[in-house]
């Protein structure tokens, strides 16, 4: 947490030579959970106690207790921004006050349910417009959501439990944020809590269990939102350490003009699919190499079969292949490549040695999957 003296920061304008105010942008951390009711106000609430004993200006800007008495105690104490009026259709709502949280200037604000869909008339449609404006003031910003609000994963959430999520935030969000924390529990844990009354009404209870919180459910959820903060983390990582430790498969087919190329693609997708792995399709252009119009659609079905199996196409121009694998292995932080089986001659051995010792000699952590081919495709992969 940046403390307020540090907000803003003396630069030098370039048009007058005078030192102008600059504002820093404020720094976002996110708790995020499989469902509801795991505890992420809890932990945030939690977390700005501790900051305000430190000294730290912390209000709240947005609380949903859904009627927690656990998690409404845990904000005493914390300054409470009032929320604004909004008269919608002859019904007073209300909504979070972004521009009274901005002209107060806190240090931290906590923001509570960031997928949440504003009333309509308000100025940003969503939520999590409003804390992009409070980080632009300068403000820091404590938020919850839960892994199913992810945009991309909306179709994946549907496919595990049935239920349509409507409230969704763009991926951005996540990665954007300077600190994301999983606030978990097990699903047996979880569902104690929704029995004992602490998550909805006695009334839902059962819809509930027999719904979104069946344990397997839960089970696939919970895994869905540590993969998805692991790959986060992997994501932010520092790439150009060679001692970088993957935290999540990714497996990259090397395919070339050969017919074999979709033997090895599908090859590629059952291996990326036992081990949960993302799938890359690479296809080196030599330019000393003429592709020719049969050569063309071949590549284009294998990118098209790429796409197919949920994969990443990429598609680089480089008269050195064996340079051009070695590059994309390092930047994708590829853990597995799968190539097709070399049919040199033994005097091109010799000379030039054989690829795939020259793969393994140069990524030694990577393993490489060599794929035979059948008779009538007696050709190199590279």
């Amino acid at each position: 947490m940046i403390k307020s003296n540090e907000i803003f920061q003396t630069v030098n304008s370039p048009a007058t030579g005078k030192n102008q105010v600059s504002l820093r942008r404020g720094k976002h951390k996110i708790f995020i959970g499989m469902a509801p009711g795991v505890g992420k106000t809890y932990r945030m609430l939690e977390e700005a106690q501790i900051l305000k004993r430190d000294g730290i200006d912390v209000v709240i800007g947005l609380l949903e207790t859904h009627g927690r008495e656990e998690t409404a105690n845990k904000g005493m104490g914390l300054e409470l921004i009032p929320r604004k009026n909004v008269i919608l259709s002859h019904r007073n709502l209300t909504e979070m006050d972004t521009n009274g949280i901005i002209e107060r200037k806190p240090q931290l604000v906590l923001v509570d349910e960031l997928a949440h869909t504003n009333i309509p008339g308000s100025k940003f449609l969503k939520r999590y417009q409003d804390v992009e404006q409070i980080l632009a003031a300068g403000i820091d910003v404590f938020s919850t959501v839960n892994i199913q609000h992810l945009e991309s994963l909306n179709d994946l959430v549907f496919r595990i439990s049935g239920v349509v999520v409507r409230e969704r935030i763009p991926d951005s969000v996540l990665d954007e944020a300077d600190e994301v924390v999983v606030v978990d529990v097990t699903p047996e844990t979880l569902q104690e809590r929704l029995q004992e009354g602490k998550i909805y009404a006695p009334n839902k209870i059962d819809q509930a269990l027999n719904s979104f919180f069946k344990r397997r459910n839960l089970t696939a959820l919970r895994e869905l939102a540590l993969r998805e903060v692991a790959d986060n983390v992997e994501e932010n990582g520092n790439g150009s350490e060679s001692n970088y430790c993957n935290i999540r498969e990714r497996v990259l087919v090397c395919i070339s003009t050969y017919p074999n190329s979709i033997r090895l693609l599908r090859r590629g997708a059952r291996v990326s699919n036992y081990m949960n792995a993302k799938l890359y399709a690479l296809f080196v252009d030599n330019p000393n190499h003429f592709l020719s119009k049969e050569d063309s659609l071949h590549v284009e079905t294998c990118e098209r079969l790429c796409k197919e199996f949920n994969g990443e196409f990429i598609q680089l121009r480089s008269p050195n292949v064996l340079d051009t694998i070695i590059e994309v292995a390092r930047t994708e932080r590829i853990t597995q490549i799968v190539v097709g089986e070399t049919h040199r001659s033994r005097w091109q051995l010799f000379f030039k040695g054989s690829i795939i010792q020259r793969l393994m000699r140069a990524l030694p952590d990577i393993d490489i999957h060599v794929i035979a081919t059948e008779n009538q495709e007696r050709n190199t992969i590279i």
